[in-house]
C-alpha cells in the first residue's frame, strides 16, 4: 500500500519516468511496478518518460490545461481551447490546443490530442497569465485578447482588411460570444500587432475592439 500513499504525493502533476522510479524504489523492479500500475490504470503515460496518476476519482479529474504545459514547453494553452475555457465560444473538448515558441508537434494521448503551434519568441510572452481553476492546479493560458491574435495569426488565408469583416470573423466563424465579456485590453491586440505579423488583420481587430470601448 505504499505505493498508494507516494501517487497520492504525486498529485496530477505529470512526473518524470526517473523521478517515478525514485518513488518506487523499495519495490525489487521499479520499472516492472511502473508497467503494472499502468495495466491497472493507475498511471498513464503521457509521452516517452511522461506519466500521470490516475486520481480514485478517475481521468475527469485529471487538467488537461496542466498536462498540456508539462507536456511540451515552452508553452500556454490558447486558440479554441482558451476561448472555450474562457466561456467565449461554444465548447470544444476534442484536443487542447496550445502555443509554443518550438516547433508545431501533436501528442495523441489516452487523455485526448495535444496540439502545439509555433509563433515567434518576440510574440510568445504578450498576453499570458497564469490561471489556477482550484487553487491547487496552475498552468499558463492566453488572455481572451491574445487567444484571438493567436487564432488570426495561425488560420492560413484569413484575410481581415476592415472592421466589418473583422466583426463576421468573430461572430460567424468564431461563434464568439461578445456578451461574455464586456472590458477588452486593447493593449494586448496593439503589443501583438507591433510584432509586426498579420498587421493588417491585428490592425482591425484592434480597431475594432477600441469602437467597442
Amino acid at each position: 500500500m505504499g505505493m498508494m500513499i507516494n501517487l497520492a504525493k504525486v498529485g496530477t502533476t505529470p512526473i518524470e519516468y526517473t523521478t517515478l522510479a525514485a518513488l518506487l524504489s523499495h519495490y525489487k523492479s521499479p520499472k516492472d511496478k511502473i508497467a503494472t500500475l499502468e495495466k491497472q490504470k493507475q498511471l498513464i503515460r503521457v509521452k516517452k518518460g511522461l506519466y500521470v496518476a490516475v486520481p480514485g476519482e478517475g481521468l475527469a479529474t485529471i487538467s488537461r490545461e496542466l498536462i498540456a504545459n508539462h507536456l511540451y514547453g515552452p508553452s500556454y494553452i490558447s486558440l479554441e481551447s482558451a476561448l472555450s475555457y474562457h466561456k467565449l465560444i461554444p465548447e470544444r473538448v476534442y484536443s487542447v490546443r496550445s502555443v509554443t515558441t518550438k516547433r508545431a508537434k501533436k501528442y495523441h494521448t489516452q487523455l485526448g490530442i495535444f496540439d502545439y503551434r509555433t509563433v515567434k519568441p518576440d510574440y510568445f510572452p504578450i498576453g499570458i497569465e497564469l490561471q489556477s481553476p482550484d487553487n491547487m492546479t496552475t498552468f499558463l493560458m492566453a488572455t481572451p485578447e491574445k487567444a484571438l491574435c493567436d487564432m488570426i495569426l495561425l488560420s492560413s488565408g484569413l484575410r481581415l482588411q476592415s472592421t466589418k469583416a473583422v466583426n463576421t470573423y468573430l461572430e460567424e466563424d468564431l461563434r464568439l460570444d461578445l456578451s461574455e465579456k464586456q472590458n477588452w485590453n486593447t493593449q494586448t491586440f496593439r503589443e501583438c500587432l507591433e510584432t509586426g505579423r498579420k498587421k493588417t488583420e491585428l490592425t482591425q481587430l484592434f480597431n475594432y475592439f477600441k469602437s467597442y470601448e
